[in-house]
């Protein structure tokens, strides 16, 4: 039988990229999945493509976790249908470019609410049953730019390193118990999200990108090996180890050249 096949995994922004490539990691190891996203149709779509592959049972849930109430919501629906969720992958984030003071900061407390309060919370929902079972564990999705400022993106910089740090604190909390807790940490990934992030403007600097199959595959496969931190390709774990022995105004000025658009 194959790692987890019994296991039911929720996955937010399940609808795209690295969020819909990890479904696909999980279904192949025979889960059922929840999934979780704002955009139902591309859900569905992948519900579909998920169980003519593998044969899984794939349930919808269409909630915004930009809205304060949506994770309490999804933890609800979830009960309602009386399942037990045994790894949850907090994937669901996104970014904004532009300096500070020149950016909504509606826009700003949405990203927070996502990249962070709707991780915690659901985090915190769905954790004592896995303490209760003794078994299951929570991959979150972070980032690179969690280990470094980042000027010219700086709440987004600053939630993943909310994300990383919390992770960790996280894992080690829970040594003792056979629970799995990771935190993925991708670098520049062939998703929408940069885009997205950069209102359709291009880098000045253009990066090398992993492709979000190649991210979700090695993430998915360090979770199931109990990793808990993991930073995928060896650009980004060069950046990583780099900045851990520079000096505190070198990754500042490095990022903040990197963020430029156009």
């Amino acid at each position: 039988m194959k790692p987890g096949a019994s296991q039911t995994v929720l996955i937010t922004g399940a609808s795209s990229g690295i969020g819909w490539e990890l479904a696909g990691c999980f279904a192949a190891d025979g889960c059922r999945l929840i999934l979780v996203a704002r955009n139902t149709p591309a859900l569905e779509t992948l519900a579909a493509k998920l169980w003519q592959a593998h044969g899984v049972e794939v349930i919808v849930l269409t909630f915004d976790l930009a809205r304060p109430e949506s994770p309490r919501q999804i933890f609800d629906a979830v009960q309602a249908r009386f399942l037990t969720v045994d790894v949850l992958v907090n994937n669901a984030g996104f970014g904004a470019t532009g300096d500070f003071a020149a950016l909504p900061v509606q826009r700003e407390l949405e990203m927070v609410q996502v990249n962070i309060s709707a991780l915690m919370e659901l985090t915190a929902m769905f954790l004592p049953g896995m303490l209760t079972r003794n078994r299951g564990g929570i991959l979150n999705v972070g980032s690179v730019a969690g280990f470094q400022p980042g000027p010219g993106m700086a709440v987004y910089y600053a939630t993943k390193a909310f994300v990383l740090s919390f992770t960790e604190a996280l894992a080690e909390e829970l040594r003792a118990t056979s629970l799995t807790v990771s935190v993925l940490c991708p670098g520049p990934t062939e998703t929408n999200f940069g885009m997205v992030a950069r209102g359709r403007k291009e880098r000045l600097h253009p990066a090398h990108k992993m492709s979000a199959r190649a991210v979700a595959v090695a993430g998915h496969r360090a979770f199931r090996q109990g990793r808990v931190t993991v930073v995928t390709g060896w650009l980004n774990h060069c950046l990583v180890f780099l900045v851990r022995l520079a000096p505190r105004w070198f990754p500042r000025k490095l990022i903040r050249h990197y963020n430029q658009t156009r």
